[in-house]
């Protein structure tokens, strides 16, 4: 696939197997779905299902999660929401900072300084609406038992767009055969409710910012400079993820 994609794999990698933050983020997002559903129940809150799925497949601790989810329901707990930010990085590279935070100020002025130290500037809010499309995005494994033509002609009554075969690097090991499902960001809770019910196990589930139409970089010293970037806003403690519209 070329040395720039076995660069940004291994970029990746490097940023997976640093982020001793993880599981704080992954709390995060746990705590403001647990509060956003109004129950502490998975059963009775899909938003809440699907971000300790996510956690699961992080290898998160037990104790973790139900602390994560106790905390939605402490009234002295700090009010964590989650806000976007927009950025124009170098070379043409567009960014949707996604953040959990209990400190909006806190967070945009740290932000504001990451982007700035690696040449990026930060955009108001809805100029890259016509770069990015909000999507629901799930992920499960590979099998054998999966009839994908049937799945798909299954899911489309419950908001599918487009389903395609992945491979997902590893930290370890051989790099995994996955399937992913796109869907409009509205249809995230039927979506997923309709591939759980059929005995597929999600690896991931959430809403992301897809670009419409990803840019191609084949510099590696840009690249380099991009993922620098990256890593850097990835490290603030209230950065939950970074979108680009790099293929």
């Amino acid at each position: 696939m070329g040395r720039a994609f076995e660069y940004r794999k291994a970029a990746k990698m490097k940023r997976w197997g640093t982020m001793s933050k993880l599981f704080p983020k992954l709390g995060k997002m746990i705590t403001i779905a647990a509060k956003e559903g109004g129950s502490p129940d998975p059963e009775m809150n899909s938003k809440l299902r699907t971000a300790i799925a996510n956690a699961k497949a992080q290898n998160m601790p037990k104790d973790n999660i139900e602390a994560a989810i106790k905390r939605a329901f402490n009234k002295d707990a700090a009010d964590i929401k989650e806000i976007i930010y927009e950025a124009k990085a170098p070379h043409g590279v567009q960014m949707i900072i996604a953040c959990a935070t209990d400190n909006n100020t806190r967070t945009v002025a740290n932000v504001r300084a990451i982007l700035k130290k690696g040449g990026a500037e930060m955009l108001t809010s809805g100029s890259l609406n016509y770069i990015f499309t909000k999507k629901a995005v799930l992920e499960f494994d590979k099998s054998d038992s999966i009839d994908l033509e049937e799945l798909e002609l299954e899911l489309i009554d419950y908001g599918l767009e487009e389903i395609e075969e992945d491979v997902e690097p590893q930290e370890h090991g051989e790099d995994k055969e996955i399937i992913r499902v796109y869907g409009e960001f509205t249809s995230f809770g039927e979506l997923s409710k309709a591939i759980e019910d059929r005995g597929i196990t999600l690896n991931k589930a959430n809403i992301e910012y897809i670009a419409n139409t990803p840019v191609e970089m084949t510099d590696e010293e840009q690249l380099e400079e991009i993922e620098s970037l990256i890593e850097k806003l990835e490290e603030d403690d209230d950065v939950q993820k970074v979108y680009t519209n790099l293929a």
